[in-house]
């Protein structure tokens, strides 16, 4: 009997452990106890990559799909605990994957200086971080639901991420960054947009954007038919609900030329023309704000590409802001 209570005991000690630094694995009817959302979203799967990364994977409700979400942890997280950490919302752009972040900057070492942790969900092929028009009836893919409901909700009932926050993106989801926070006054205390659109409905910006959806989706789904559904546009456009981002950090960057900069690699495209479009809507969203009052630290600049060579460091740039903005403490 002694055996076995000593058994039993070393057995809790050791699950306490793995728990606390990180190493459990599995799905979220196994050893590890899972809170769904309101709506009934909930992790199905858990999968650690290493002792401060975790693969998610997410039924979702609003979406009426499973999606993967990585995980980046700080060094002083622990499962078991009623603490929470500030956290970074990190969201890819179109034809990426939740991966991108971690595969293409060095986020992860940066993050791992500062006691923060850093979410990177799904954003589908072109989700263009919208609950879908539909033709008006609505219905899934609801984007927006999952990202600004769902997954908060999960992540701070089941992973200790706290309510101080920020949010980044790049290309199409640095619309989806500055989007969200103004659509939801106070959610973010920051956002980052590298190379984002940031002004939908500026002229040639519609069909542009609807091009690039189409090569796999009907693209007037997504916000209407331009013309038709301008109201519907115009309420997912971030230059439209420039007076709601009052009060919320902003980083924009962007180039203009769509030309290689310091930071690109030789040999690629004479011109970037995505990057040319991208620039003009946050010059139009920079002036905007400053228009409104409202402070914004812009970096336009003339050559860059529309790629992670580029954004990377416009990322250590915009990081510390982030960090101070959500009172995300630097580790010794």
């Amino acid at each position: 009997m002694v055996a076995s209570a000593v058994t039993r005991s070393l057995a809790g000690v050791l699950l306490a452990v793995a728990a606390s630094v990180g190493v459990l694995s599995g799905t979220a009817d196994g050893a590890v106890k899972r809170v769904a959302a309101d709506d009934g979203a909930k992790i199905t799967a858990e999968h650690w990559i290493d002792a401060r990364t975790v693969d998610l994977t997410v039924r979702s409700p609003a979406l009426g799909a499973s999606v993967p979400v990585r995980v980046l942890v700080p060094r002083t997280w622990k499962r078991a605990t009623k603490a929470s950490w500030p956290v970074v919302y990190a969201y890819h752009g179109g034809r990426d994957t939740y991966v991108s972040w971690t595969r293409s900057t060095d986020i992860a070492k940066v993050a791992a200086a500062y006691d923060v942790m850093v979410v990177m969900p799904d954003t589908g092929w072109a989700g263009w971080f919208t609950d879908w028009w539909n033709g008006g009836k609505r219905g899934t893919p609801k984007w927006e639901t999952f990202h600004t409901k769902e997954l908060l909700q999960l992540m701070e009932r089941n992973y200790h991420a706290g309510t101080h926050r920020a949010t980044m993106g790049v290309s199409s989801s640095g619309y989806g960054a500055v989007k969200y926070a103004a659509r939801h006054p106070g959610m973010f205390a920051y956002a980052v947009s590298l190379s984002g659109i940031l002004h939908l409905t500026q002229t040639g910006v519609p069909a542009l954007v609807m091009f690039e959806a189409s090569e796999k989706y009907d693209p007037f789904r997504i916000w209407g038919i331009p013309g038709i559904d301008d109201k519907n546009w115009k309420a997912n456009d971030p230059y439209e609900l420039a007076a709601k981002l009052k009060g919320t950090g902003l980083y924009l960057a962007s180039g203009r030329t769509g030309l290689p900069g310091a930071h690109d690699p030789a040999g690629g495209e004479p011109v970037e023309l995505q990057e040319v479009v991208c620039g003009a809507t946050t010059v139009a969203m920079v002036d905007r704000l400053r228009k409104l009052h409202i402070p914004v630290t812009a970096h336009i600049y003339q050559k860059g590409y529309h790629d992670w060579s580029t954004w990377q460091p416009e990322m250590h740039t915009a990081w510390p802001l982030m960090m101070k903005a959500i009172k995300a403490k630097k580790l010794s």
